[in-house]
């Protein structure tokens, strides 16, 4: 019984969290220090387009970890929110980031 009240405490913390930041990644490391190459990849794309973004390292909790994926119902990270809506990964905002959408989503 005990589990899932964690789980409803973590996806309320992960609930607030993307509405309180207009852009949140959860990734894997930080940014200032991607520990994955799918995590730096983001972080680089959302540097290289001057944008002002939180995140949030799933490494450092295993709830958070879990959490994210059932929250999304996606299976991978990173993962990234703009304004409360789930953007994608990786693959995802590597492609609107290439074609050009995803400037014009940030905005």
């Amino acid at each position: 019984m005990g589990k899932g009240k964690t789980v409803s405490l973590i996806q309320e913390k992960i609930k607030k969290d993307i509405e309180t930041h207009p852009i949140i990644l959860f990734m894997k490391g930080s940014k200032l220090m991607p520990l994955c190459g799918f995590s730096g990849q983001v972080v680089s794309i959302l540097s290289e387009l001057g944008v002002d973004f939180e995140s949030r390292n799933v490494l450092e909790d295993e709830e958070l970890r879990q959490g994210i994926k059932e929250y999304s119902n996606w299976p991978t990270l990173p993962q990234l929110y703009v304004r409360g809506k789930f953007i994608g990964g990786c693959d995802i905002v590597s492609k609107l980031h290439d074609n050009g959408e995803l400037e014009a989503l940030l905005k």
